[in-house]
């Protein structure tokens, strides 16, 4: 008997998953396995996933949208502690879903598992006090192969969750806040372009 369920093709974008995995609790407390190759296999997710991360972000922080170019990153991410909102957007040429998004709230209860394959960028909200974050990817992180577009481009147009501020044509967090709280973004991610200019094949 697997450990997993797995819901394919969520939010009507091909490749994207979302996992839950068996828990089993009692008095004490719970257990579960967080990944198993066998249960992936069963369910026709064949991955080889080689690095393991982990961020801790405080509330209003704001990470994306991220991709590599060369070499793409499938990803399984999942909320250990706290409550984030994560954004998977179609970049794969070709695709019928192109520059679409699907956004899954992840929360250290509900213990779900959100499945990237390559070919889309990633990026997530914190939603509560703190948040920590870990992902599975399944090549390695190239720092000289990193690439983003704007978190807040309108032609995508992601509703971020508790988010309020108008856009004024970049992806500076100027007038952004997230429950009250100003947004908090990198220097990095506030100086991406858009995905009509990131992208010129469509």
């Amino acid at each position: 008997m697997g450990q997993i369920t797995a819901v394919k093709n969520v939010g009507g974008i091909e490749g994207l998953c979302l996992i839950t995995p068996a828990v089993h609790g009692d008095s004490r407390g719970y257990f579960m396995e967080t990944y198993n190759q066998k249960d992936m296999e069963e369910a026709g997710l064949f991955y080889n996933f080689v690095q393991d991360n982990q961020s801790s972000s405080t509330k209003g922080v704001l990470r994306g949208l991220h991709f590599q170019k060369q070499f793409p990153q499938a990803k399984l991410v999942r909320v250990i502690k706290g409550t984030v909102f994560d954004v998977a957007v179609d970049l794969r040429e070709g695709s019928k879903t192109y520059g679409k998004w699907h956004g899954e709230l992840l929360t250290e209860e509900g213990r779900q598992q959100f499945l990237i394959p390559r070919g889309f960028a990633h990026g997530f909200l914190v939603l509560s006090d703190i948040a920590e974050f870990c992902y599975k990817c399944d090549d390695f992180y190239h720092p000289d192969d990193e690439g983003g577009m704007a978190w807040n481009d309108p032609e995508i147009g992601i509703e971020w969750p508790l988010l309020e501020g108008a856009y004024r044509g970049t992806p500076s967090a100027e007038g952004y806040t997230v429950d009250g709280i100003p947004l908090k973004l990198s220097d990095k991610d506030q100086k991406w372009l858009g995905i009509k200019e990131t992208f010129h094949f469509k």
